[in-house]
């Protein structure tokens, strides 16, 4: 049977932002390996660390997430054609060369670049992710043969939204205008006022993400536009490896602190759903929502938006996921676990902060007082501030009930025959939650922080010792502070002598007293 998408992408060629990315580099393996007649993808792509775009790509190919496509197709990576330049350049600092390839050669444009930074400052996010988004627009309507422009938003940009449809929504601001004030304001005048401009928003990562979905849009009557939102992009279900993150952004950064049992209290609704999507999917239907569009004869009446979320159809709660992460995690124990991991998620801010005293801040500063003793150098109260301010960051997202609508995103695979299934599945159902949560943990051991999964039977024993230890310790400040009540108050050391002489004239109890 025939797969029009496939087919569809024979003999074009395609422009990626943001392909050294997580999500970028899936997205360029996938049309490689699935899309073969796919005839060039151009990369924007700078030097970075003094290593050219030419070597970057090369040692991107040398990743574990292209084996497959190194055993099937070993050319391939000659397909891939970094063009040098940035988001943050006039023109996106494309040379006369370069920008004249993508003019005349250019099919379909996959814009995700973006700064993923929720502390970044305004001027910096304005700058990257809506000024960048408008160079990118910029450059595309001057290419000759354009089928598509596909822009990778955010499903979280709908702070002050109750129910986020697929649809574009207006801004209060305008978001050339925001471009133009940001360029001549300096940040020690913008800082005083983010907040008071960017409100609703958190943060200004969701505000320039929600002002760059207005340029795209308003681009509708020049171009075939089309939004993509991810909700939380999570570890590869299948492709091209299964359980393939290489981010510590967003829930994997959490896994692996709390796995490492450095993260042992977060401030989240147990009750609230999740909203997350696997990056296979998520770069599946993007293939997919490109043809789609760019296939159709059509002129569009208003701009295709898509939520990738998989809430309605595997809903599932965040304390659900914490359950079985956690009893995961306790199988598949990290290397180097600063303390055990009985991290756990609390509903009041108040109950949180407490938590963090003793579970976060005493046993850093215990351990850096060891590390001080031994002459080693101390990191653990450093780490724990970085982490207390990222957990800062995150809590308007933990403590918020996210509603998304996702019927156009869910039709996609509904449209598709059996063979485009196949090539490009979509199917959150496919893979239980605790097998596909396993493999996500595995993942993050094997690819994050590059643990060899032979030295699991060893980490679970270090975890027992760890378990004792941290007992050990929480008894010990429980007594110290009932030592504390008792010599600070007289009443109660009064009722604690008078409940030892009691244990004393038990007959068992007070034998083992007195010996």
């Amino acid at each position: 049977m025939a797969n029009s998408i496939v087919e569809w992408y024979n003999g074009k060629s395609v422009f990626v932002t943001g392909g050294s990315g997580f999500m970028g580099k899936v997205l360029i393996e996938k049309l490689l390996f699935s899309c073969t007649g796919i005839k060039e993808i151009y990369v924007l792509m700078r030097s970075k660390k003094g290593k050219s775009p030419e070597t970057r790509i090369q040692e991107m190919w040398k990743l574990p997430m292209f084996k497959r496509l190194r055993e099937s197709q070993p050319g391939a990576i000659k397909k891939v054609i970094p063009v040098i330049g940035d988001l943050n350049t006039e023109g996106l600092g494309l040379s006369p060369h370069d920008l004249n390839l993508l003019v005349t050669n250019a099919n379909v444009v996959f814009h995700c670049g973006a700064t993923l930074k929720l502390e970044a400052s305004l001027k910096d996010a304005i700058e990257q992710n809506t000024a960048g988004t408008a160079r990118v627009i910029d450059v595309s309507k001057k290419i000759k043969n354009l089928y598509v422009f596909v822009y990778y938003s955010t499903a979280f940009c709908s702070a002050d939204i109750d129910v986020f449809e697929e649809k574009v929504y207006d801004c209060r601001d305008n978001p050339r205008d925001v471009i133009e004030v940001s360029r001549w304001m300096k940040n020690d005048a913008l800082d005083p006022v983010t907040k008071s401009i960017i409100a609703p928003h958190p943060n200004t990562y969701t505000y320039s993400k929600r002002l760059a979905e207005k340029l795209v849009a308003d681009e509708l009557e020049n171009m075939k536009v089309c939004i993509i939102r991810p909700s939380v992009v999570t570890p590869a279900v299948k492709e091209p490896l299964p359980g393939w993150v290489d981010s510590l952004n967003g829930p994997m950064g959490l896994l692996v602190g709390a796995g490492k049992g450095v993260i042992r209290s977060m401030h989240v609704k147990a009750e609230n759903r999740a909203q997350t999507v696997p990056v296979d999917i998520a770069i599946n239907a993007t293939i997919v929502i490109a043809q789609r569009i760019g296939s159709t004869t059509e002129k569009l009446k208003e701009v295709p938006v898509y939520n990738l979320t998989q809430d309605e159809v595997v809903p599932y709660t965040m304390g659900e996921i914490l359950d079985i992460g956690r009893r995961i995690v306790y199988e598949n124990p990290f290397e180097m676990q600063i303390w055990y991991p009985d991290g756990d998620i609390r509903s009041s801010r108040l109950i949180h902060n407490i938590y963090c005293i003793f579970l976060h801040w005493l046993p850093a500063y215990f351990i850096d007082f060891l590390l001080f003793l031994f002459r080693y150098k101390t990191f653990m109260v450093r780490l724990q501030r970085k982490i207390h301010d990222g957990l800062e960051l995150l809590q308007f997202f933990t403590v918020r009930q996210w509603v998304f609508r996702s019927s156009n995103f869910l039709a996609l695979s509904k449209s598709m025959t059996d063979e485009e299934n196949k090539t490009f599945p979509m199917d959150f159902k496919a893979v239980p939650v605790e097998e596909y949560l396993t493999t996500a943990v595995l993942g993050a051991r094997q690819y994050l922080m590059k643990e060899d999964l032979s030295t699991i039977p060893r980490c679970r024993t270090k975890q027992k010792i760890l378990y004792v230890v941290h007992k050990i310790f929480v008894y010990g400040v429980y007594l110290l502070l009932i030592w504390m009540l008792v010599s600070t108050i007289p009443h109660l050391k009064v009722m604690f002598d008078a409940a030892g002489s009691y244990a004393h004239k038990l007959p068992i109890v007070g034998t083992l007293i007195t010996k």
